[in-house]
C-alpha cells in the first residue's frame, strides 16, 4: 500500500526545496567547514599518507601507481589521489606558483571540503523528497553542523567524498522507491535516474571500493524483503548500470593490476578489507555497541533529536519514507557494529537518513501533545546529548592543559558561550520553538568549531610534533636540499612536511646518514634511540640544534627529540 501523506504534505508543503535554500545551505556548510581549514597541520596518519602519495603523483607524473616514499600504498583505489592532485594543481595555478612548489596540506583537503558540501546538499534533497521541503532543509543543517562531518571536511581523506557518492545514490534509490507505483518512465527519461546512480557508484568505487553498492544494495534488499516486491529495482537497469561502473573503474584497475602484478588486489582486498572484517586492524578492534556509544558525540549537537524521533519513527514504520530510512540505517549499522575494526567516521554513510528522520519527527510530531516523547525518554535523550556535546566542549578547554600545561583563554571561553547556546537550543526545541532551537544549535556548533579548529587546536604545540620538527629543520638547514633522517619518530606527517627524501631509520641509521654527508645532513633522534645513535657515531660529536617535546596522539606517548648535525669537516 502506498504511504499516506505526512501532515506537512497534507498542509500543502511541497517535497522540494527552492534553489535559494540549497544556496543558503551551501554557504552555511562552507562557513562551518572553513575555520582551521588552512592552518591545521596534518592531524591524522591517514591524511598525511593520502596527501603525501598525491604529492608524489604530482612530482613523478605517474597517475597509475600509488606510493608513499618508496613503498606501495594499495589500501584504497586511486580516485581520491586524482581528486587531490587536480585540486592542488588548480590551487597552485590560482596562487600563481609552479605546481607543488609550495607544498601545503590545505590544497589536498579541497576535495573533502567540496565533497562534504555536496553531501549536505544531497542529504537535504533526499530528506525533502522523502518528507517535506522544511524537513530537507533541517536535515541539511544537521549534516552541516554535526561533529563527524565537520572533521572529515577538514581532512585529506576519502570519507567526505565517499559520503557524497553514497547520498547521491541513495537519493536516486529513494526517488525510484517512492514512485514505484507510478508508470515507469520511457525513452530518455527512463535513463536519467539510473545514470546518476551508476555514475555515483562508479566514482565511489574508484574512491573507496564498493561501499556505495553495499549501502544501496542492503537498502534495496531490505525493502524488497519487507514489501515482498522488488520489481521497482529493475528501473535502475542493473545490467547496464554495472557496465557503467566497470567502464569508470576498470581502466585504472586493469592498469594497476598490470603495474603491480596483482599486488593491489592482494593488499586492498586481501589485507585491508578482509583484515578489517576478520580482526581489529591497526589496534582498532572494538566490540559491538561502540558506534551506539559514540553516536552522542559524532552526531552532536543533534544526537538527542535522533533518540526522540524513535517513537515517531516506529509509529510510522509502514510509511514509505520512514521505511526507506529504516532500510538505509539498520542493515548498514549492523554491519559496521559487527566488523571488529571500528573508527568513528565509519557510520557516516547512514547519518543522512538519521538526520531526515529526526528532522521529519521534529516537524511532524514533537509539536503535538499526543505525540510528545515520554518524559523518561526526553530525560535520557537530553542527558546523553548534554554528555556528548558537553564532553566535547570541555575537552577543547582541557586538552591545552593536558598537553602543553597551559590554559587557553579561547578554549575556556568556549565553555560558557557554547554551553549557553546549547542549553537555549535544548529548551527551545523541547518547547516546540524550532527556529530558535535550530538557530541556537547551529550557533553553538559554529562557535565551537571556529574556536576549536581556528584557535585552540593550532596553538597546542605539543600535539604537532611534526610541525615543530619542520620549523626546527627550516631554521637549521645549511643546504637547501638537506635531507633529514629521523630515528624513533616516523609519523607520515613528518614526511609530508619535511619532504619525500626524509629517511625513517633507527639510531644507527641516523648516525650513518650524518657521517655520509657531514656538510648538509640532519638527524632527528628520539631519546630512546639516542644511545644507539651516539654509539654509532664513534668519536664524532654531534651538535644539538634544537630540542622538541610533545605528545604523539597516535601512540599515546610523550616524546622528546633532538635535532643534530655534525660539525663541518
Amino acid at each position: 500500500m502506498t504511504a499516506a501523506p505526512s501532515s506537512s504534505q497534507r498542509n500543502g508543503q511541497r517535497n522540494s526545496l527552492p534553489i535559494w535554500a540549497y544556496a543558503l545551505l551551501a554557504v552555511i556548510a562552507a562557513a562551518l567547514f572553513l575555520p582551521g581549514f588552512t592552518v591545521l597541520p596534518p592531524f591524522d596518519r591517514d591524511e598525511a599518507r593520502f596527501a603525501q602519495a598525491s604529492s608524489q603523483m604530482l612530482d613523478s607524473g605517474n597517475y597509475v601507481d600509488i606510493r608513499f616514499q618508496d613503498e606501495t600504498r594499495y589500501k584504497k583505489p586511486v580516485g581520491i589521489y586524482w581528486l587531490q592532485t587536480a585540486a592542488t594543481a588548480v590551487a597552485d595555478a590560482v596562487r600563481g606558483i609552479p605546481v607543488g612548489a609550495d607544498k601545503v596540506i590545505w590544497t589536498y583537503r579541497i576535495p573533502s571540503f567540496l565533497g562534504a558540501i555536496l553531501a549536505v546538499l544531497a542529504s537535504a534533497w533526499t530528506a525533502a523528497r522523502l518528507f517535506s521541503g522544511p524537513a530537507g532543509f533541517i536535515a541539511g543543517l544537521m549534516m552541516a553542523s554535526c561533529v563527524v562531518l565537520g572533521v572529515e571536511a577538514r581532512m585529506a581523506k576519502t570519507d567526505a567524498v565517499l559520503l557524497a557518492t553514497v547520498v547521491i545514490g541513495q537519493a536516486v534509490l529513494a526517488h525510484l522507491y517512492l514512485r514505484r507505483r507510478e508508470p515507469a518512465p520511457v525513452g530518455r527519461a527512463a535513463w536519467t535516474a539510473p545514470l546518476v546512480f551508476w555514475i555515483a557508484a562508479g566514482i565511489g568505487v574508484l574512491v573507496k571500493g564498493p561501499m556505495v553498492l553495499l549501502v544501496s544494495g542492503s537498502t534495496a534488499l531490505v525493502l524488497a524483503l519487507w514489501d515482498r516486491e522488488a520489481a521497482w529495482v529493475r528501473r535502475l537497469k542493473p545490467l547496464a548500470g554495472l557496465g557503467i561502473v566497470v567502464a569508470i573503474a576498470a581502466p585504472w584497475l586493469i592498469a594497476i593490476a598490470i603495474k603491480s602484478k596483482g599486488a593491489f588486489f592482494a593488499e586492498s582486498v586481501g589485507h585491508d578489507m578482509l583484515g578489517k572484517v576478520s580482526g581489529g586492524q591497526e589496534g582498532k578492534g572494538l566490540p559491538p555497541g561502540y558506534y551506539l556509544g559514540t553516536f552522542w558525540v559524532t552526531f552532536a549537537p543533534w544526537s538527542l533529536l535522533a533518540l526522540l524521533a524513535v517513537p515517531w519513527m516506529w509509529a510510522r514504520r509502514r510509511l514509505d519514507a520512514v521505511r526507506f530510512c529504516i532500510a538505509w540505517i539498520v542493515p548498514s549499522w549492523l554491519v559496521f557494529e559487527a566488523v571488529p575494526t571500528k573508527l568513528l567516521h565509519y557510520t557516516l554513510p547512514v547519518f543522512p537518513a538519521i538526520a531526515a528522520l529526526a528532522a521529519a519527527a521534529l516537524i511532524d510530531g514533537f509539536d503535538r501533545s499526543r505525540e510528545r516523547p515520554r518524559r523518561w525518554l526526553v530525560t535520557v535523550a537530553v542527558a546523553l546529548g548534554v554528555i556528548g556535546f558537553g564532553a566535547l566542549t570541555l575537552a577543547v578547554a582541557v586538552i591545552p592543559w593536558l598537553v602543553d600545561h597551559r590554559i587557553d583563554p579561547v578554549g575556556v571561553a568556549l565553555v560558557p558561550v557554547v554551553g549557553g547556546l546549547f542549553a537555549l537550543s535544548l529548551r527551545s526545541l523541547l518547547r516546540g520553538e524550532r527556529r530558535t532551537g535550530l538557530a541556537a544549535g547551529v550557533g553553538a556548533a559554529a562557535i565551537l568549531y571556529a574556536g576549536t579548529y581556528a584557535a585552540v587546536l593550532p596553538n597546542i604545540d605539543g600535539v604537532w610534533v611534526s610541525r615543530q620538527a619542520a620549523r626546527a629543520v627550516a631554521q637549521a638547514r645549511l643546504c637547501p636540499d638537506s635531507v633529514v633522517a629521523t630515528a624513533g619518530y616516523s609519523e607520515p606527517s613528518l614526511v609530508f612536511l619535511l619532504g619525500t627524501p626524509t629517511k625513517l631509520v633507527h639510531g644507527a641509521g641516523a648516525a650513518a646518514h650524518l657521517m655520509a654527508d657531514r656538510s648538509c645532513a640532519l638527524a632527528l633522534v628520539e631519546d630512546r634511540e639516542a644511545p644507539a645513535f651516539l654509539d654509532s657515531l664513534g668519536t664524532a660529536t654531534p651538535l644539538p640544534l634544537a630540542e622538541l617535546s610533545g605528545f604523539n596522539y597516535n601512540t599515546g606517548k610523550r616524546l622528546h627529540l633532538t635535532l643534530y648535525r655534525l660539525p663541518a669537516p
